[in-house]
């Protein structure tokens, strides 16, 4: 944080002051399934921290009555607003091939296999955010791989989760967007 300090003014809070802030804004919290895109898994603690800014506890104290309290002072109103999830493409970037040929029987037919690569030779970059038919379906996704054999020429999309959807032939599959190295549901 000092490097950050540089840029602009900034705070730290304690992970029970930032829970205790959440609880008065009545922010909910799920601890159960840290998995799940939700905004109760991850935004809400972040939505509690930026209204740290505008809203702090004041504490009291009455010495001739001998009590003390405290009270939340500020104001910040909390609206609705879209829960993006942005993750990492998960590219094979190392192992290129899957094995070696096989040495004990040479046959001068015999390469090694591709599994990976970055550039597919129909225009696509893998991380590229494309659109793609299929039986009339339209899928959204990215690209993540391809094959190029003698029968079949295909480009793999996957979705947000890095899940395949499916394998498209590359004349159904449009370019929308150039890979940023980033997946943003």
């Amino acid at each position: 944080l000092e490097w950050l300090g540089e840029i602009a003014p900034t705070s730290t809070l304690l992970g029970w002051e930032t829970s205790n802030l959440r609880q008065w804004l009545k922010l909910p919290k799920d601890k159960t399934d840290k998995s799940k895109a939700c905004e109760e898994t991850h935004a809400n603690d972040g939505v509690a921290l930026a209204t740290s800014h505008f809203i702090q506890w004041k504490e009291w104290k009455d010495i001739r009555r001998n009590i003390r309290g405290g009270c939340w002072e500020g104001e910040a109103i909390i609206t609705s607003a879209p829960f993006k999830v942005v993750a990492k493409p998960n590219i094979y970037r190392r192992q290129l091939h899957f094995e070696n040929p096989d040495s004990k029987k040479p046959n001068p037919t015999q390469y090694r296999k591709r599994k990976g690569g970055t550039i597919t030779p129909f225009g696509f970059k893998s991380g590229d955010f494309v659109c793609a038919e299929k039986a009339g379906l339209i899928y959204r996704g990215w690209v993540g791989g391809y094959t190029q054999t003698a029968k079949s020429k295909n480009v793999s999309v996957y979705d947000v989760n890095w899940r395949r959807i499916g394998q498209f032939s590359p004349k159904k599959v449009k370019l929308l967007k150039h890979s940023c190295k980033l997946c943003i549901s």
